[in-house]
């Protein structure tokens, strides 16, 4: 086996845009360059937020596979009753709403390498499965006698502890053996020194440039306090809360006093910032997750609506609109925001708050419900019901979508 040089780690590094120097991260990436070439199952742990994702990329474009097919698979996205279908295929009518034969990921894949992302959230059947797979090459589609083969590489992440969940009875033994053949620790962002500091500065300038707006400067004493702080959420909690900042301090030099807000307690103590023992807590860090993936989507739709307005004002023609719609800028009045201009709607008297009718053509404009459902449906339509794609098209997580498809009774 060749020996991994630092060269191979710094490109492997640059082709994924992978940020930081820390020696944990590069004894990680030169772990997943080693293994490359080998066709061995690899299991990548770390806590969630760490950047599990690039491992399986970096394995894949090394290794023999790299012109076959990768598929990044997210386990615990997929409603259990459904999971089986997706990653073996089904036939047709072997379950209702089974109209038709589908192709599952392994199929799809075949030569190639599949991610299982979030492996420990499996059902116990479908790791019965999967390790059927893993020692054999074979599988049975749902609703199918016939065995088929695969010819495929399994790289799998958890950010749980296997072997706890293993002593619980939640996940397989034999399955756990075999899919950590070999493996690879992704370090947390507090473990990686100047890395975050490295981080919160590229998240700045990235969304200086994306969004056109003036990029924030950080003090000594944040960066400090930055440096101190435990990130429970790692990367992808230090990316959204430099994006908050970057937002509504925008051109600003923030201070240790003007972060403070954005990292959420008991994890940051001012009192402690810099010590060992800054931010012991961090228990509710998944439903901060979630809530910062839910905010993020937030904030692109408030950009997205600042490019439409602007777009919009190029078309202006006197100030009107056809239909009568008045449309103007002025200046924020909400409480303790200030930071940009508002859009203000001036409706023609005959146009009602909840329906908006259109003379012309002699129909009410559907509500933004009927809207929502309808654009989703047409997408499920478009994708044959693979909800995956059906996410990928919408710019939705799947799990959003999994909600809003049981909310508008599109199953």
């Amino acid at each position: 086996m060749n020996r991994i040089t630092d060269s191979d780690i710094q490109a492997a590094k640059l082709r994924l845009g992978i940020v930081g120097s820390s020696p944990l991260l590069l004894e990680a990436v030169g772990r997943a360059l080693q293994v490359a070439p080998i066709d061995l199952s690899v299991l990548v742990i770390g806590e969630s937020g760490t950047g599990k994702e690039f491992f399986p990329k970096i394995i894949h474009q090394a290794g023999s596979r790299k012109h076959a097919r990768y598929i990044a698979v997210n386990c615990g996205a997929i409603p259990e009753g459904t999971i089986d279908s997706e990653l073996f295929g089904h036939e047709k009518g072997s379950f209702t709403g089974a109209i038709a034969s589908r192709k599952g990921y392994f199929e799809e894949a075949d030569g190639g390498t599949i991610f299982l992302d979030e492996v420990a959230e499996l059902p116990l059947t479908t790791q019965a499965r999967l390790l059927r797979v893993l020692e054999t090459g074979e599988f049975l589609k749902v609703g199918s006698s016939q065995v088929q083969r695969t010819n495929i590489r399994v790289v799998a992440a958890t950010n749980v502890d296997m072997s706890q969940a293993v002593a619980e009875g939640r996940f397989r033994q034999d399955l756990y053996y075999r899919l950590s053949t070999v493996q690879i620790n992704v370090p947390p962002l507090r473990d990686r020194g100047g890395d975050i500091i490295m981080l919160a500065r590229k998240f700045a300038s990235d969304f200086a440039e994306r969004y056109s707006t003036p990029e924030i400067e950080l003090t000594d004493d944040a960066r400090s306090a930055i440096r101190g702080y435990r990130w429970p959420g790692n990367v992808r909690q230090l990316k959204n809360v430099v994006e908050q900042i970057s937002l509504f301090h925008a051109g600003d030099r923030v201070d240790a006093a003007a972060l403070a807000p954005y990292l959420p307690s008991p994890n940051y103590t001012p009192a402690l910032v810099g010590g060992a023992d800054a931010g012991a807590g961090g228990s509710d860090a998944g439903g901060r997750q979630s809530y910062a993936r839910e905010r993020e989507v937030l904030f692109n739709m408030i950009f997205q609506l600042r490019n439409e307005v602007d777009a919009l004002r190029a078309e202006l023609d006197g100030g009107r609109l056809a239909g009568g719609l008045t449309v103007s800028a002025r200046p924020s009045s909400a409480s303790g925001v200030g930071h940009g201009p508002s859009l203000a709607l001036s409706l023609p008297e005959e146009v009602a708050v909840t329906e908006v009718t259109d003379r012309s053509v002699g129909h009410v404009t559907r509500s933004l419900e009927d809207t929502e459902r309808e654009t989703i449906r047409e997408s499920l339509e478009r994708n044959g019901g693979r909800r995956k794609a059906t996410a990928a098209e919408l710019h939705i997580s799947e799990r959003t979508l999994y909600r809003k498809i049981k909310e508008y009774g599109l199953e």
